[in-house]
């Protein structure tokens, strides 16, 4: 059993949360501030009840331009919650002790990036998290442990699993929520329709084998790369441009095992036709004219597919969606993305997974779904049948 914000009387607690604000980011700063939003019902209630709140977060990879310090964050969360926050540039040092020994009731704190110490880019078993510098340092100056960073459940990583071996430990809101829709898919409405697409193959492919063998999937549509590892499964020839853009992305082995779900699963559907670049055009290719050589990968599904995997969408009492349809960022290859997930808007129950996902429904403006969210890796974990190692922390 896990507890929650209900269990937890913080008014005068210093309260630890970890929260995922992992952002896009611009010259001038944050350049999306979404995943800040998704955490200010959490904090909000926190600060209103009294909580001394430390926030631990992570921002970029080691040796990626958007690895940072979190100021501008502490910034926005400032801005976005009527409480103060403040930033320290240590994250478990005795100046960051320091500083959460010094908040008042209802104040918060923003630590450094959690990622500038190497221990938190490795993934232990929570015992040995527990006993990492970052817990060891930061752990004497809190008093409960709050985790609301679903979108990092999938992860065993220090600030993630390691403090609820020697704290209290709560799930956040966003946590809660997240755990209670996409812990519970069986108990939507069918016929349930799942949309994969985006570039996660490997998750994608697993999670359509474990709806599909647990019962779960009444049709399970396929887009973006992970259709076009599917054609290929399929026999379809894509075309040279295709068949190396999948091999660059270290997805050849894919092909096996899609090709093996598509042999003993009915429910598993492949594009009908895609759409490529010619001329600096969109122009759609039926799969039975395959293969047809050109200097464009296959970019996203064309006419024929959105046509007939809306229809499955119209009839359906439940869809699922996780990864995009194609290069929605090109505005010639957002069609598929957005007719599918515009049609999916209107089904009786509609549940989008995070991650790019998330990305391309404000990028495409399109609303109405019932249940948007914030994690792309922890949500294909959690619809596969995984457990994820932080929800797991907290139970414990």
């Amino acid at each position: 059993m896990i507890r929650t914000l209900d269990d937890l009387d913080c008014e005068g607690v210093a309260v630890g949360v970890r929260i995922d604000i992992n952002s896009p980011l611009s010259e001038s700063g944050l350049a999306d501030d979404a995943r800040l939003r998704a955490h200010v019902e959490t904090l909000s209630e926190l600060l209103e009840r009294g909580g001394r709140v430390a926030l631990l977060a992570h921002q970029g990879r080691p040796g990626d331009d958007d690895f940072s310090t979190l100021s501008a964050h502490a910034d926005r969360l400032d801005e976005l919650l009527s409480a103060p926050v403040d930033y320290c540039d240590a994250t478990f040092s005795t100046a960051a002790r320091e500083r959460v020994a010094e908040l008042a009731a209802g104040e918060a704190v923003l630590l450094e990036n959690t990622r500038f110490y190497a221990e938190e880019y490795m993934e232990f078993d929570p015992e040995r998290a527990a006993d990492t510098h970052l817990v060891r340092g930061l752990e004497p100056a809190l008093d409960v442990y709050v985790n609301d960073a679903f979108a990092a459940a999938h992860r065993s990583q220090p600030s993630l699993v390691g403090f609820p071996q020697r704290l209290p430990g709560y799930a956040g809101r966003v946590m809660e929520r997240e755990l209670d829709v996409l812990g519970a898919i069986e108990d939507t409405p069918r016929p349930r329709v799942y949309l994969l697409g985006g570039a996660k193959v490997g998750d994608s492919i697993g999670v359509a084998r474990s709806v599909i063998e647990r019962d779960l999937a009444d049709v399970v549509l396929t887009a973006g790369l992970v259709g076009n590892v599917c054609l290929l499964a399929s026999g379809a020839e894509l075309g040279t441009a295709s068949a190396e853009f999948v091999y660059d992305q270290g997805y050849w082995d894919e092909i096996d095992r899609a090709g093996e779900l598509l042999d003993t699963a009915d429910e598993l559907r492949v594009p009908k036709d895609v759409a490529i670049e010619r001329d600096g055009e969109r122009h759609e290719i039926p799969v039975s004219d395959l293969p047809q050589e050109t200097e464009s990968p296959a970019m996203d599904v064309g006419s024929e597919t959105i046509e007939s995997y809306a229809d499955v969408i119209d009839s359906a009492g439940t869809v699922i969606l996780n990864g995009p349809a194609g290069v929605f960022e090109e505005e010639i290859f957002a069609r598929g993305t957005h007719d599918l997930y515009s049609t999916a808007s209107e089904a009786a129950y509609s549940i989008v997974g995070g991650g790019d996902t998330a990305a391309a429904i404000r990028q495409l403006e399109i609303e109405g779904f019932d249940h948007v969210s914030t994690g792309g890796g922890a949500s294909l974990a959690l619809l596969a049948g995984d457990s994820l190692p932080a929800v797991e922390a907290l139970g414990e």
